[in-house]
């Protein structure tokens, strides 16, 4: 076992045996209501289904309905009966499990640190204002587009598709050919909101002519599509201010992240091969 790993396994059994330790000195406590379920001797407190609610985005006013109660209570249950299950087998003790749970952890406290390092950050009214004021697209210029589009999944054999009829002239045209090249693919009509496209991008759309097809990745899926009519759907008042303070604290987020890899980059010694590998092409580091 390699030393990474011997030092995650006495993480994990400390943390294993302080939390068997509350457990225990707070059971009375949780058997006047603490406790929502009992899976074996497991036991799922209220902070572990609060803590569920916060994961799956859940507001605190829908926190008490009971189909999104039943299915995120549901949910943990399973997730409880499946840990004893490999507990029993012993699976928390072999290493690619513990490199796995290691690369978590690091995960969940980088992206902690990065939204308490943003959030000391919070704009003030004045900068929301500004923000909203830069980016109408998104607020009081926003608009609902109403797209015919073709929609099929993006992978090696489909790319070249792409690149080969990125000028289109028509949706005809496109699905002729997907439909010649046997690639699967759905038309239909849909929507695109201008605050949820990139700036440079709705701005193309903006300048389009009557018979531009653009062409946009979705996911696992590639989108070709033509606007066939637009409508406003400004975003004012309260709502505009919590969107702009979610897409600032986005922003804040990446701008720490930017940071943190231009020290870290400053930092880092790599070694042997890695060496030349991750040396930057100007032979800088930066």
């Amino acid at each position: 076992m390699s030393i990474k790993i011997a030092r995650l396994a006495v993480l994990l059994a400390c943390g294993a045996v302080a939390l068997a330790g509350c457990g225990k000195s707070d059971q009375p406590a949780a058997s006047k209501g603490q406790v929502v379920a009992r899976v074996g001797e497991e036991v799922v407190t209220i902070q572990d289904l609060e803590n569920e609610f916060r994961w799956a985005n859940v507001t605190p006013d829908k926190q008490k309905e009971p189909e999104i109660v039943k299915r995120v209570l549901g949910d943990l249950v399973v997730r409880k009966h499946l840990l004893r299950q490999a507990m029993a087998a012993k699976l928390d003790r072999e290493p690619g499990v513990l490199l796995d749970l290691l690369r978590s952890r690091e995960q969940i406290l980088e992206n902690a640190y990065l939204q308490r390092t943003a959030a000391a950050k919070a704009p003030g009214k004045a900068d929301i204002d500004r923000y909203i004021a830069n980016n109408p697209a998104k607020f009081a210029g926003r608009r609902l587009l109403s797209v015919e589009q073709i929609a099929f999944p993006i992978g090696p054999s489909t790319q070249s598709f792409v690149e080969a009829n990125k000028n289109a002239k028509s949706l005809d045209e496109i699905d002729q050919k997907l439909t010649a090249a046997g690639i699967p693919h759905g038309r239909q009509m849909g929507a695109l909101n201008s605050g949820d496209l990139p700036p440079e991008f709705y701005g193309l759309i903006e300048a389009k002519k009557a018979d531009d097809v653009f062409f946009v990745r979705a996911g696992q899926n590639g989108v070709f599509f033509k606007v066939k009519g637009e409508e406003p759907r400004p975003l004012e008042g309260d709502a505009a201010a919590n969107l702009a303070r979610q897409l600032m604290r986005a922003d804040a987020v990446k701008a720490e992240l930017g940071i943190a890899r231009y020290s870290a980059n400053l930092e880092a010694k790599y070694e042997g091969e890695y060496a030349n590998i991750m040396q930057p092409a100007d032979g800088k580091k930066n």
